[in-house]
């Protein structure tokens, strides 16, 4: 009987070989995976997804979507190992960037208790699905190293939203929440007599920072804390933070809270320029200042660099950066970095620090804050003079140098009545939260309000 020869290297169906596999399914997952990541990015960048953190967040879940239902759709059509179940996380991935990006913060309350388990419980089911369906090395180097990271932030995101239901119960408000137009702030003061020192905190910090400072002050006058937009027990805002608006926004609140001026105003890092601004665009509210280690003004006074970013694409580009870090404190990066900070402070105060800079508010605030660095200090050396109210310039001695020391140095000439003091192996940070250094602060408030109230020069 005759019979059909085989050429060199191929198989005869019946020899018990396995079968010829059609497609590479590797290159079909990474470039679906590739292909989604890409589109995230283009929808985030997108001008018309609005620069908040709900729309990018969700814009960004859809182009992972679209990365997955690739998977699904080019596996079934190319290969011979189909990956039906990527239509599972295609599904959950778009569905809650639509709902982002529908309903908003509406819903992200809900959201927050919802979205790490769903993740979580997707991820183990993924997992089992492409263990038993994909055969391929791409599998081990990178479906699983997308699944560990997709596990590590359902995690973080249910640990983080725990603990600020935890904190919440744990560091309740003391004082009021005051609207000053579109968002409210929260102020606490304690202590009786006048004048009243009111406490600018430096960037990213808020009312607790003042844990060693505010109650010795309280022993001897009235002293007023409080936190900017996003900080603390206050509510966030859409506005540029420059100096202009923190001064605008203080002054405000102080008014509303029906606390009489004029104020000695106390400003440690940026707060010093915050107070400067206050102080040339309201001066009737100033009865004296004391400078903490300021962050130093521009060099030199240009009227058109005296306002915030709050135009062009500058802007837009900045708020999805901050609107990125915002959702990045979603899942507990935010809770990790800042897990160590504050540590000289008293336990309550510390602990409402650290509880408070996890959050998402505070990431996408402290970013809008630093973007107008510059513009603060375009406005702060607006302010040519104080005349003859006391003034104390404190300057970290453990952390200067000459170009800083001449800055402060130049600061101390915006009054006939100052006095410059270098703190000798004091911090920056630590004039505001080593109890050591910190009597030095607060001896420095004590002297200017004696100084406004008896009319007698500073101590030098």
């Amino acid at each position: 009987m005759a019979t059909t020869p085989t050429s060199p290297g191929r198989l005869c169906p019946d020899d018990g070989a396995p079968p010829e596999r059609r497609g590479h399914i590797g290159r079909v997952l990474a470039g679906s995976l590739a292909s989604g990541l890409v589109v995230a990015l283009l929808l985030v960048l997108a001008p018309f997804v609005p620069p908040d953190e709900n729309h990018v967040t969700g814009a960004a879940l859809c182009g992972f979507a679209v990365g997955w239902a690739m998977l699904a759709l080019l596996s079934a059509r190319y290969t011979d190992q189909p990956q039906r179940w990527a239509v599972v996380p295609a599904l959950v991935m778009g569905v809650g960037g639509v709902i982002l990006l529908a309903a908003g913060d509406s819903v992200r309350t809900v959201l927050n208790w919802v979205w790490p388990p769903v993740l979580l419980a997707m991820v183990v089911w993924v997992y089992l699905q492409a263990r038993r369906q994909l055969h391929s090395r791409t599998r081990y180097w990178l479906l699983y190293p997308v699944l560990a990271v997709l596990a590590l932030a359902a995690i973080g995101g249910g640990y983080e939203t725990l603990r600020e239901q935890s904190d919440t119960a744990a560091h309740p408000m003391t004082g009021q929440l005051v609207d000053v137009g579109g968002h409210r702030l929260h102020l606490t003061c304690t202590g009786s007599g006048s004048p009243t020192v009111v406490l600018q905190p430096g960037g990213g910090d808020f009312s607790s920072v003042w844990a060693w400072i505010a109650p010795a002050v309280a022993a001897h006058t009235r002293v007023c804390a409080y936190d900017r937009p996003g900080r603390g027990w206050s509510e966030p805002t859409d506005s540029p933070q420059d100096a202009t608006q923190v001064a605008a926004d203080l002054h405000t609140l102080l008014q509303r809270a029906h606390v009489p001026g004029p104020y000695v105003l106390a400003g440690h890092s940026f707060g010093g320029l915050y107070v400067l601004t206050h102080a040339n665009r309201y001066p009737d509210d100033v009865a004296g200042m004391v400078l903490i280690d300021s962050t130093n003004p521009a060099t030199r006074a240009v009227p058109a660099n005296a306002r915030a970013y709050d135009t062009s694409s500058y802007d837009a580009a900045t708020s999805r950066v901050a609107a990125l870090a915002a959702a990045a404190a979603r899942v507990g990066a935010a809770r990790l970095i800042g897990s160590l900070g504050y540590g000289d402070l008293p336990a309550q105060p510390r602990d409402e620090i650290r509880a408070k800079t996890a959050t998402a508010d505070y990431a996408s605030g402290w970013i809008n804050e630093f973007v107008q660095a510059n513009a603060s200090g375009a406005e702060a050396v607006m302010l040519t003079g104080l005349g003859a109210k006391p003034l104390v310039v404190l300057t970290a001695g453990a952390e200067t140098d000459p170009t800083h020391d001449a800055a402060q140095n130049k600061l101390a000439t915006l009054s006939a009545a100052s006095s410059h003091r270098i703190v000798k192996d004091a911090s920056h940070i630590g004039l505001i939260t080593d109890q050591r250094y910190a009597r030095a602060t607060t001896q420095a408030i004590l002297d200017v309000v004696s100084s406004v109230r008896t009319s007698q020069p500073l101590p030098k």
